[in-house]
């Protein structure tokens, strides 16, 4: 994992822009094992069917080719752990048990283990792979170089170069290189990014701003207070790459156990191979026969059967319900749930604020609408645009001249239309104390219920006002509720204000929430989280989300969410369905139950195999029946869980 993690490291710092003549090259490299594990299959099946017609060696030719093409991966890969760590695992035992199913004439039974063992692993490699393969992409959203100021003099240089101290100037529609505080102009940022939330916030002087956040009008100039390898945008790049190396209990658990199982296997097969000739008088033919057959029903075939094929089953049967699925682990522990920490922008959320009430002079309700739409139409601020959207649907006026239109970064803009100047902003701008006396306070309460508000004012004092939310998604509510019911403890994390936050809480009929939360504070709290409940989920969809995502037991993104979302999350809801979550939850305990009775059963079986063969009671034949027959029936339980 290590040496993965390095990898990663070192991918994110290099270009993305070169272009790749010979991508299917590539392509087939990235799919060699999975490729291999594929055509040593057919192989395989081209020898059983062909066993009839053909002469023996060119049958075994074809079962030797299976051997080489399929196992090769599987068998460097144990051969190295095996040299690196002075261990044993299982992947040396598939090799010794399809040798010594191939030394006793048995070609068929030892390829068939080698081809599911590949594909085993060829599966594994992929997912792993994919899901780390898209982290580079944070590094595309912090620009590469920056604007310094000198002397009076403007020097554009790489971010690296950039030092503790240093100006530089960050012009409108530009991205903060930089972690840094404002020390001349005033602005908004969308710091969506960083926070996930999709109202921008207004900075001034003494304001701190991140790298990777958007300058939407305004220049500003910022003085740098962290080095560029040290910036929040790079701690989400960093605590994603830590918390993916990070192996699971279950991951820690087998790797302990194959080491053991291996040797134990193996020092029987060898006592076999002696002892009952000296112990019981039986012939070495017979003594080196058992042994044989010991190495071949004590290879866990059965087992692996037991788990692949119903986890993949359990996984197509999400697909076809909106629910992917980035390997087994994730499904299994999804059962095991107690806890999960939401995201509220895009999650709880619709993620864009919409309006919610407005308010203006009695008497030209319908005037003062259209002179708000014509201003704010002037205007690319996101709650401009929802303002726009709300007027266009009430059938505004359309054509009303605005001109002198000016932005004042960072509060609001002012313009004149018919002949009078006018003013939309918050409260600071048309002024605080008489927007919060317009109509009796009604800003107030709505500011409390966790409102944005936009005021509009002419010569006479305010005129109106706009309430702005961020809305609940419909099915939010029954989905919190299906979990409550499950017994899952739910909490909401989220950059917002505490009175936002409390609103939005209150409304969706959440357990807890934590407000003002940056990606570091989210990361935190679901390590929290993960000292109090023994399993705990963390749903999100934006890049800020994305270490928090990589922490919990289990990530899950919403499929309209950020690409390094998806990629982090280990299940995504491909339809943004919240409600899935609970169908996913039942779907994990059903597979759990059919694993469960795989592995008694093939163990069983197993055990009752070994213990047959040590009372001469099986021949190889019987044997393979049994050990083949148990593998089958294991397979198709776990093919229930496609329905």
């Amino acid at each position: 994992m290590a040496s993965e993690a390095k990898a990663m490291q070192s991918s994110t710092s290099s270009t993305t822009t070169t272009k790749r003549p010979y991508k299917w090259i590539s392509n087939i490299k990235e799919h060699a094992e999975l490729i291999a594990a594929l055509f040593s299959g057919i192989l395989i099946l081209v020898a059983w069917l062909t066993n009839t017609i053909v002469s023996e060696p060119t049958s075994i030719t074809l079962y030797v080719l299976a051997f080489l093409i399929g196992g090769f991966a599987k068998a460097k890969e144990g051969i190295e752990e095996t040299i690196e760590n002075r261990d044993l695992n299982v992947e040396m035992l598939m090799i010794f048990a399809a040798i010594g199913s191939a030394a006793i004439g048995y070609w068929t039974e030892g390829a068939i283990l080698i081809f599911i063992f590949a594909m085993s692993g060829a599966l594994e490699t992929y997912t792993m792979n994919k899901s780390q393969k898209e982290i580079s992409s944070l590094m595309d959203l912090q620009p590469e170089e920056a604007l310094r100021l000198h002397d009076g003099q403007e020097e554009l240089v790489h971010v690296s170069e950039l030092s503790i101290g240093d100006h530089i100037l960050v012009k409108a529609g530009e991205r903060v290189p930089s972690d840094g505080e404002i020390i001349k102009g005033k602005t908004s940022l969308d710091e969506a990014a960083i926070t996930g939330e999709s109202v921008p916030v207004s900075k001034e002087l003494g304001s701190e701003v991140f790298a990777g956040t958007v300058n939407i009008n305004g220049s500003i100039t910022v003085k740098i207070t962290k080095p560029a390898n040290e910036t929040l945008f790079q701690k989400i790049v960093q605590l994603v790459q830590s918390a993916q190396s990070e192996k699971s209990p279950s991951q820690l658990f087998i790797e302990r156990f194959e080491g053991t199982y291996v040797k134990v296997v193996l020092l029987v097969v060898a006592l076999m191979m002696f002892v009952p000739h000296f112990a019981f008088g039986w012939g070495w033919q017979d003594t080196i026969y058992r042994a044989m057959i010991l190495l071949v029903v004590a290879s866990p075939c059965a087992l692996v059967a037991s788990i692949m094929p119903a986890t993949l089953s359990a996984i197509s049967n999400g697909a076809r319900h909106g629910i992917l699925f980035k390997g087994g682990v994730h499904l299994e522990n999804l059962s095991h749930l107690q806890a999960i920490a939401f995201d509220k922008t895009g999650t709880l959320t619709n993620g864009t604020p919409e309006v919610t009430n407005t308010h203006f002079r009695s008497g030209n309700e319908k005037e003062l609408l259209s002179i708000f739409t014509a201003i704010e139409r002037e205007s690319n601020h996101p709650l401009a645009q929802a303002i726009v959207r709300y007027g266009e649907n009430q059938n505004v006026q359309q054509h009303i001249e605005v001109y002198d239109m000016t932005n004042i970064a960072g509060s609001g803009v002012t313009a004149k239309v018919e002949g009078k100047q006018w003013k939309i902003g918050n409260a600071d701008f048309v002024g605080r104390e008489d927007a919060f006396e317009f109509e009796g306070g009604i800003g107030e309460n709505l500011a409390a219920e966790g409102k944005t508000l936009t005021f509009i004012a002419d010569e006479d004092g305010v005129a109106g006002l706009i309430a702005l939310k961020d809305q609940i998604r419909k099915e939010t509510k029954d989905a919190l509720q299906s979990l409550r019911e499950s017994g899952i403890y739910t909490v909401m994390l989220t950059g917002d204000h505490d009175t936002t936050a409390q609103a939005i809480a209150k409304e969706c009929g959440i357990n807890h929430y934590i407000a003002e939360c940056l990606p570091e504070d989210k990361v935190e709290q679901v390590k929290l989280l993960r000292e109090s409940f023994e399993n705990v989920a963390m749903v999100g969809d934006g890049i800020n989300d994305a270490p928090a995502l990589a922490t919990a037991n289990v990530g899950i993104a919403m499929g309209e969410g950020t690409d390094v979302a998806l990629e982090t999350a280990d299940i995504v809801l491909m339809k943004n369905e919240l409600p899935k979550i609970a169908n996913a939850i039942k779907l994990s305990t059903k597979m759990n139950r059919i694993v469960k009775q795989n592995v008694i059963f093939s163990i069983g079986v197993i055990m009752l195999l070994i213990i047959s063969n040590f009372l001469q009671m099986l021949n190889l034949p019987l044997g393979v029946v049994g050990h083949e027959g148990s593998t089958i029936l294991v397979i198709l339980n776990g093919l229930r869980l496609l329905r």
